[in-house]
């Protein structure tokens, strides 16, 4: 259960981490070196990278007790919630192939999880 725990953690802060970023580059103008340095030096660009390293600490926690073709597909979880935080979050449009990929995903990660 333990385990289960962090890689749900890793998820979520691997999405969390993608969202400060993104949310601290919205409305940004990064078109030369100078805009694009002073924007990795923000707030919100620096939570995410602390974010992100809390993360690593985890996966080596999870890459030392656990197998890497187990881990690496679980982790996949990321991309349905970086979905669900650019639908509820950002107001995107996702479109429905997309939403199918969704569930591909789920069923892959379902099918590695299976015991």
């Amino acid at each position: 259960m333990l385990y289960v725990i962090m890689i749900l953690s890793n998820v979520c802060l691997l999405v969390a981490g993608q969202t400060l970023w993104k949310y601290g580059l919205q409305h940004r103008d990064l078109t030369n070196v100078k805009s694009i340095i002073f924007a990795m030096f923000t707030p919100w660009v620096i939570a995410g990278l602390v974010l992100y390293v809390i993360a690593t600490v985890i996966w080596i926690y999870l890459l030392n007790k656990m197998s890497l073709s187990l881990l690496y597909p679980l982790q996949s979880l990321a991309y349905i919630g970086a979905i669900l935080v650019s639908l509820f979050v950002f107001h995107e449009h996702i479109p429905p192939l997309r939403w199918v990929g969704v569930g591909v995903i789920l069923v892959g990660v379902s099918l590695v999880a299976a015991r």
